[in-house]
């Protein structure tokens, strides 16, 4: 959330910024309201003030053994008077509480401008794109091939958006989540954390994904109204909710694996075949909490620690960063990694990266005690897929497959794979 101080010191400014996000801010809508609401304030003061004085003048009358009773009815007149209007100051700070909720963070300076992905802005490449001397196959007719990928078994299940995953194939999928939490946590210092898959809404909105983004969320029946998790970073994030950490415990650092679901309810169309789009997939996440002068350094520490998963697997990849009409809603800048898959003969996201700077936090309250003043002041949060497992299947099934169909290991999951140093065509 951003802060109500900046918004009323120079709104103007702060629309000019979040046009750069394509989001057009009612400032004329927020003025008035917000001078609705310090009228209010002021009129309340003002009567709580009256009340205190006709206290005391009614204490003294019955002291007197005067008549209180016109003293008194003046008084109930003030409550009602109050009453009323701590309802329509209420009514006002919920309208401003929802525009509020409703804006995105600020996009940093160094986001360039562009309305989409087409804009995004390429800053590196690692590995050059697979070639092979053979036509590649895409994962779905490679792991079809395999007979560990079911799309079909999965519909009958559930519906479409889903995958079966059996035998070699699943264990390589699982030898990449761990994997990827060993490397996390032993060369880059993240705590590993076993989150619950289940949230409430008041974590979905300190990250963020409430209340706007409520339709991609899978929301559970039931009298405690919980959501299923659409990534790891909303639990994770939200253990430092209501928390003042000291200076000597930051940064925070924690790495999570999860399962992550999602309607992609703005995705009609999209990425139909295979596992590139899927309504349940697995994530490893990094998540930080840090500093706010320290933030943007954690978010290269960050994203080179995503990258550094791709480099051991051999795969080619590029980082973008994205341009504000792209941005995520929370932050205020984020790198994509996207990596190399033969199959499509284009690059796809496979981890996003971002600096959320104090708008989750201000959110949650999440707060660090700075040294230099002594006070609680708001941390700085980041988040990253450290990967996204589904889509690293994909991308070591592309990039590793040979002639025959069959798939080689990455030298570094081999430990992985009790022994198997290939997966092969069924039969």
């Amino acid at each position: 959330m951003l802060d109500p101080k900046l918004l009323r010191a120079d709104i103007e400014s702060v629309a000019q910024q979040l046009s750069k996000k394509r989001y057009q801010l009612d400032s004329a809508r927020f003025k008035e309201l917000d001078e609705t609401r310090r009228n209010l304030q002021a009129q309340t003061e003002e009567l709580q003030g009256l009340r205190k004085k006709q206290a005391a003048l009614i204490g003294k009358a019955a002291k007197a053994g005067d008549d209180i009773a016109p003293l008194k009815a003046e008084g109930e007149r003030v409550k009602q008077q109050l009453d009323s209007l701590a309802g329509d100051f209420k009514q006002v700070q919920e309208q401003l509480d929802a525009m509020l909720l409703g804006m995105p963070n600020l996009p940093d300076a160094s986001v360039p401008e562009g309305d989409s992905e087409d804009d995004n802005l390429e800053i590196r490449r690692w590995g050059e794109p697979t070639a092979f001397t053979f036509d590649a196959r895409d994962h779905v007719d490679l792991g079809t091939a395999l007979g560990g990928l079911d799309f079909e078994t999965a519909a009958k299940i559930t519906g479409s958006r889903f995958a079966v995953m059996r035998g070699p194939l699943a264990r390589l999928h699982r030898a990449l989540t761990q994997f990827m939490l060993d490397v996390q946590t032993s060369e880059h210092g993240y705590e590993e954390v076993y989150v619950p898959y289940l949230v409430n809404a008041e974590s979905l909105q300190g990250t963020g994904q409430l209340p706007k983004f409520e339709e991609d969320l899978f929301k559970v029946p039931g009298e405690n109204d919980f959501y299923l998790i659409p990534t790891a970073e909303v639990p994770v994030t939200n253990i430092a909710r209501d928390v003042i950490f000291s200076a000597d415990q930051l940064p925070l650092k924690f790495t999570a694996h999860t399962p992550c679901f999602r309607s992609e309810a703005g995705s009609y169309g999209r990425d139909t075949r295979g596992m590139i789009r899927q309504h349940q997939f697995e994530k490893v996440e990094m998540v930080q909490m840090v500093a706010p002068s320290t933030s943007f350094e954690a978010l290269e520490e960050l994203t080179g620690h995503a990258e550094t998963i791709l480099q051991k697997l051999g795969l080619p990849y590029r980082v973008v960063v994205l341009c504000g009409g792209d941005l995520g809603f929370s932050a205020t800048k984020t790198y994509d990694l996207e990596v190399w898959l033969p199959g499509q003969q284009k690059y796809r996201e496979i981890s996003s990266c971002s600096n959320m700077g104090d708008f989750q936090a201000r959110r949650m309250q999440a707060r660090w005690r700075n040294p230099a003043t002594g006070k609680p002041e708001l941390l700085h949060t980041l988040n990253g897929s450290g990967l996204a497992v589904g889509r690293t299947l994909v991308a070591v099934m592309e990039n590793y497959q040979n002639q025959d169909g069959s798939i080689s290991i990455p030298a570094v999951l081999l430990p992985y794979m009790g022994g198997m140093s290939k997966l092969c065509p069924a039969g």
